[in-house]
């Protein structure tokens, strides 16, 4: 098993306030929620979650936000914050930490709004960062293509470096793939996983990211 561990840091730049806040955040949510009785668990994420059907009929739209807070599993939300850790900070520290709020709190709602377009009848609650980590690494690859990302061999206990373009490349072709296979399917026949918010999320972060660029000049910024 390989995954990522780790990217090159700016070396100035603005405190990554909410970048870890929001990884706090997510973590005593789901503490919250793991603490519930099983049958209050289920309703926790029926109220909160995000339902495709609800939402393409106008009902519980502010639960496009708060599903962004919500996880299915531990290894759903472990997986989730370590690409938040890893992609989030370089970008808050470049254009602040109000930007950055704003810029992932709108990459969430697009990726939410993405998936009810492709699963518009679907019942099932969506939860989960991903749709908003999603826009942070497609904005990441765009502000920082050359920036290196630290990869663990796991059985191997191997550490070796791709450059930022490859790894995120290769993730987004993976979803692009996957969500044009799971088309016209239900979402548990997808396999529970809301590939459309993935591909929304990281596309709007792709558009970000070049505004970002652009404006504060990233390629000008120092690694570490």
């Amino acid at each position: 098993m390989i995954f990522p561990i780790g990217d090159e840091n700016i070396e100035d730049g603005h405190p990554a306030i909410f970048s870890y806040g929001f990884l706090a955040l997510n973590i005593g949510v789901f503490l919250l929620q793991s603490s519930l009785p099983e049958g209050s668990q289920a309703s926790f994420v029926e109220t909160w979650g995000a339902i495709p059907y609800e939402i393409s009929h106008g009902i519980d739209l502010q639960t496009l936000v708060t599903s962004l807070f919500l996880h299915g599993s531990w290894l759903h939300l472990l997986g989730n914050m370590l690409y938040l850790w890893i992609f989030a900070d370089n970008i808050e520290a470049v254009v602040g930490s109000v930007r950055f709020v704003v810029f992932y709190i709108l990459g969430g709602l697009v990726a939410g709004l993405a998936q009810v377009i492709f699963d518009p009848t679907s019942g099932v609650p969506c939860v989960g960062a991903s749709g908003a980590i999603a826009a942070v690494m497609g904005a990441y690859v765009i502000m920082f293509p050359g920036s290196r990302i630290k990869m663990l061999l796991l059985f191997f206990f191997i550490v070796f470096y791709i450059p930022s373009w490859v790894f995120l490349g290769f993730w987004f072709v993976q979803q692009a793939l996957s969500g044009f296979q799971v088309l016209g399917l239900s979402h548990q026949d997808a396999g529970g996983i809301a590939w459309w918010a993935h591909i929304g999320g990281f596309v709007f972060g792709l558009l970000a990211g070049l505004y970002f660029r652009n404006t504060y000049h990233t390629r000008q910024m120092r690694l570490r």
